[in-house]
């Protein structure tokens, strides 16, 4: 029991507020004493620990920097810009960024992210390709949008990063196989993976495509109808 002091030092050291890292520090220390564990080994564990996801405060390091651009127009600027191209459309942006968020993925490249990638820059893109082209859309509409560009991110990451021999979520799939008897190598499942990144291309362009059929649809006819209002 008293091998789970470490829990309560972190509890106590929260009410306290005191400094996270030295209470954490403190309570792996002192756990890792009590359990027997020598003294070196319990720094190598916390420095291979800190190795490991020293990629998680990279992350967290980029949202202030998100947050400065936001509050000097990086969204608006985005909107702005886009708008000025006759040629863009919601499912056009949206199935540009498909196809290259799901290549970068297969060749492990990081580029996107809901809050580093698709709020600041690929939402007010599509939301001012919108607006130059029906003018105000309505609430139901923009939810609608919100969620392609939600969709697109987890599309383009999620089939695509498996063509990938050294991600997380082929050497996962490889040590599950092997465990239940299967012979099978990494190159294996990121071949496996080539048609499901490519079919979802495909499925998602014209996913996307689709709502700007239907949403040059809904507002020809919304304008036709004030056309006609207006002659009245």
């Amino acid at each position: 029991m008293i091998k789970l002091i470490g829990i309560l030092i972190i509890i106590v050291g929260f009410i306290l507020k005191i400094d996270t890292i030295a209470v954490v520090i403190l309570a792996g220390l002192i756990t890792g004493l009590v359990a027997g564990i020598p003294f070196n080994d319990i720094i190598t564990t916390l420095g291979s620990a800190f190795v490991t996801n020293r990629y998680m405060s990279i992350f967290i390091i980029s949202l202030p920097v998100i947050g400065l651009l936001e509050r000097y127009g990086l969204k608006e600027r985005a909107a702005y810009l886009i708008g000025k191209i006759k040629a863009a459309t919601v499912g056009r942006i949206t199935s540009l960024y498909l196809i290259i968020r799901t290549l970068c993925a297969m060749f492990g490249l990081r580029i996107g992210g809901h809050v580093q990638f698709i709020r600041p820059l690929i939402l007010p893109m599509a939301q001012g390709a919108a607006n130059n082209r029906y003018g105000e859309v309505d609430e139901k509409d923009e939810q609608t949008i919100k969620g392609l560009e939600g969709a697109v991110e987890n599309y383009g990451n999620f089939f695509g990063q498996n063509v990938f021999i050294a991600a997380g979520g082929v050497l996962l799939i490889v040590g599950v196989m092997q465990e239940q008897g299967y012979t099978v190598e990494a190159i294996d499942i990121a071949k496996a993976s080539i048609p499901i990144a490519l079919i979802i291309m495909i499925v998602g362009t014209l996913q996307f495509l689709y709502f700007d059929k239907k949403f040059d649809k809904k507002y020809k006819t919304v304008k036709v109808q004030e056309d006609i209002n207006v002659k009245e």
